[in-house]
């Protein structure tokens, strides 16, 4: 296996600790462990004090996989696993692909949705939205792209890093497509329940299509990365046993501690996205006028979805030099389009943080500076 640097990771590893203002990030502002701690019920509390810090069951606490399965229409507990969230990309991938199969992905995007696959021999499709269109993923190109020897379909809505969420009818023929096909289907739904018109929300794949997986967790919507905790649902139990057997050359077992924090938020799980989404909404407001006020330095298309949006720079040829010189001179951390491989117009803007409103005011007194008439 010869996988490549992962590269957004590798950015943040060098500026994300030092840099005044994340105006990348892609997750929600952070819970603290007292606020989360006091939103704990009863049993929880009880669970929480009480807790010796053994090994924990491989597949999760069941108390947390059952209150996973509370999401979904069709996943009972038993068919829920618990990773970290990153490594639940690479376990599944390990379980359903072997190398010389053809995967079809969403483009730009999180880079280990098809550099795990592309690492062990499958050839990656990338599937990449029209940005003419509002970056929508048109249903049409993936009938092109997907093979009669197409394994898997990889799909991430709300999108990262444009906020496109597809329409229940491209949704709908997304599946259909994929089942027509036979191919397993690996949709990564991290930013769900951050959706700007709550009626726009998508029902989840593994409740659609019997050979869906959903990968979900706690990092993005709920704020809460530390936790570590992410899992996969999915009716196909026969792969998930197979998961399962492979976590145990990777983490084995979750966090104690992480996992009962982890039942409490998804107990109180209404109570921390009203919040979060609250916050979105007023900093996507904040945006709106933004870019009115830099029309003519920008492009972008409103983001449906999640936390994050992806605007065309007009003032500047290559974003990737301009976001360096950014961080450098302010602190103010933006990514680049070419850190998703992606070409060097857009940057990628993350709205999801408390400290939103100053930082989006620094980063307009720099552009003021630099681009004043």
């Amino acid at each position: 296996m010869e996988i490549q640097p992962f590269e957004i990771e590798r950015y943040f590893a060098a500026h994300e600790f030092s840099a005044r203002y994340l105006l990348s990030s892609s997750d929600c502002e952070s819970l603290s462990m007292e606020e989360l701690v006091s939103m704990a019920d009863g049993e929880t509390s009880r669970m929480w004090k009480n807790l010796k810090l053994g090994y924990t069951e491989s597949c999760g606490h069941p108390l947390l996989r059952s209150s996973v399965s509370e999401l979904y229409e069709e996943i009972s507990s038993g068919e829920v696993i618990i990773t970290v969230p990153e490594e639940g990309i690479f376990l599944l991938m390990h379980a359903l692909l072997a190398p010389g199969d053809h995967v079809v992905c969403t483009f730009p995007g999180y880079q280990s949705l098809y550099e795990v696959a592309r690492s062990m021999g499958c050839e990656v499709s990338r599937w990449e939205p029209d940005e003419g269109r509002g970056w929508r993923f048109d249903p049409e190109t993936l009938a092109r792209l997907i093979r009669p020897d197409t394994a898997l379909v990889v799909i991430n809505f709300p999108h990262n890093p444009t906020g496109y969420v597809p329409s229940l009818q491209d949704f709908d023929t997304i599946i259909d497509i994929t089942r027509q096909h036979g191919a397993y289907l690996l949709s990564d739904e991290m930013y769900r329940y951050l959706e700007i018109e709550p009626h726009t929300m998508l029902p989840p794949a593994c409740d659609r299509y019997e050979m869906a997986f959903t990968l979900s967790g706690l990092s993005k919507s709920f704020g809460l990365p530390g936790l570590r905790i992410g899992w996969i649902a999915t009716r196909y139990r026969k792969k998930l046993e197979k998961i399962a057997m492979l976590k145990d050359y990777t983490t084995i077992c979750g966090s104690a501690p992480s996992e009962i924090l982890a039942i409490a938020a998804l107990r109180n799980r209404n109570r921390i996205i009203k919040k979060q989404l609250l916050r979105v909404k007023e900093n996507l407001c904040l945006l709106d006028s933004f870019f009115r006020d830099y029309h003519d330095l920008f492009s972008w298309h409103r983001p449906k979805g999640g936390s994050v949006c992806f605007p065309r720079m007009r003032a500047v040829e290559n974003t990737c030099g301009f976001c360096e010189q950014l961080v450098d001179e302010t602190g103010i951390l933006l990514v680049s389009s070419c850190i998703f491989g992606f070409g060097t117009h857009h940057v990628r803007i993350g709205f999801g943080r408390e400290n939103f409103p100053e930082a989006i005011e620094e980063l307009s007194a720099y552009l003021e500076k630099r681009f004043e008439a």
